[in-house]
């Protein structure tokens, strides 16, 4: 699993825009900027859309406030599926969303799970992490489905 200190690894993402998916690359998403990343285990899930995104999208600007450039959010799942949760939970220019739908970047980072008795199949754990150039420098990972250190709340608490 990756930790506090660790260069995030090399991934492409599909990212949902107004002008439709555009591929990017670790690099060009997190390098020279600072990112507040966080992960669902699946878009339009409960914990998910009632409190995980929209702790984020309430938060975006103190978010800024405190330094961080980018507010990103990533889920295994399609960008068809992260842009219409971007749409229905109104997040418009707040949250970068982050499709990893075939759980490349969730294995990359060792914080894939097996959603399978849920129906899900593979997905990401629960979590957020603070990442500058590329580098995490803050990690909030969930234990046992809970929903605690992951959130914006927690993860502004630990912005200087």
């Amino acid at each position: 699993m990756i930790k506090v200190g660790d260069s995030l690894p090399d991934v492409q993402f599909n990212v949902p825009t107004s002008d439709g998916m555009k591929s990017m690359r670790t690099a060009e998403i997190f390098g020279g900027k600072t990112v507040a990343l966080f992960a669902v285990p699946g878009a339009f899930t409960p914990t998910c859309s009632a409190r995980h995104l929209p702790s984020f999208r309430d938060k975006a600007a103190e978010f800024k406030s405190k330094g961080v450039d980018t507010i990103a959010c990533t889920a295994v799942n399609d960008h068809f599926v992260m842009g219409a949760w971007s749409k229905d939970q109104s997040v418009g220019e707040d949250i970068m969303m982050l499709a990893d739908g075939s759980g490349e970047f969730a294995r990359a980072v060792g914080l894939d799970a097996d959603f399978s008795k849920f129906g899900m199949g593979p997905r990401s754990k629960r979590y957020s992490m603070l990442v500058k150039d590329g580098v995490v420098k803050e990690l909030n990972v969930e234990e046992g489905g809970e929903y605690k250190v992951s959130s914006a709340e927690h993860l502004l608490g630990q912005l200087s």
